[in-house]
């Protein structure tokens, strides 16, 4: 899982794709990370909602900005992708393969295939199933310097205990940081 929230724990403003804060915690280090995730990414995982307003985005994004979003569009693009949906009957992002039934038992199988990384971004209801089937084994947090005060908060009541080691954090210039975490 790679997301970023605020300080207070939400991940979305009281509407869908309300994120102006992530222009807060966005610079050069996250631009970084950002690429070195998705190179070593076999395939990005999104739930409907998620998966709508980013292809939206990134399919536009490759004709416009500077020369690390330009990177991250063209990676963003060519990734292969796994959107999970019931309702969901077709799509028109290049390389987005639909799966409406049984999303754990989709990862299970691909996580014991050779390969690199999945990762899953935004997506919190789907997340809520993948941490409570054990399924993430890292989670990758960058916190927003902003107390939001209402939201969509990324771990709802109701989601699994997890212990997690801490792997890395990483002070950013922007005033956010990087947190990972393993299992």
């Amino acid at each position: 899982m790679s997301n970023i929230i605020t300080l207070d724990g939400y991940f979305e403003g009281d509407r869908n794709w309300d994120l102006s804060f992530h222009n807060m915690i966005w610079g050069k280090e996250l631009e970084e990370i950002s690429i070195e995730q998705l190179n070593s990414a076999d395939y990005l995982v999104f739930g409907r909602i998620t998966y709508e307003g980013m292809a939206a985005y990134w399919t536009k994004a490759e004709a416009e900005g500077d020369i690390a979003e330009l990177e991250i569009a063209k990676l963003m693009n060519s990734i292969p992708k796994l959107v999970f949906s019931k309702t969901l009957k077709s799509v028109e992002w290049k390389n987005t393969r639909i799966i409406s039934d049984n999303a754990s038992a989709e990862i299970m199988k691909l996580k014991q295939e050779d390969g690199k990384d999945m990762f899953v971004f935004g997506s919190a209801n789907l997340s809520e199933t993948f941490i409570n089937d054990d399924l993430f084994d890292e989670y990758r947090i960058g916190v927003a310097p902003v107390i939001l005060g209402r939201g969509r908060p990324l771990f709802r009541k109701g989601v699994v205990q997890k212990t997690l080691k801490l792997v890395s954090a990483q002070q950013l210039s922007t005033g956010g940081v990087f947190l990972k975490y393993s299992k």
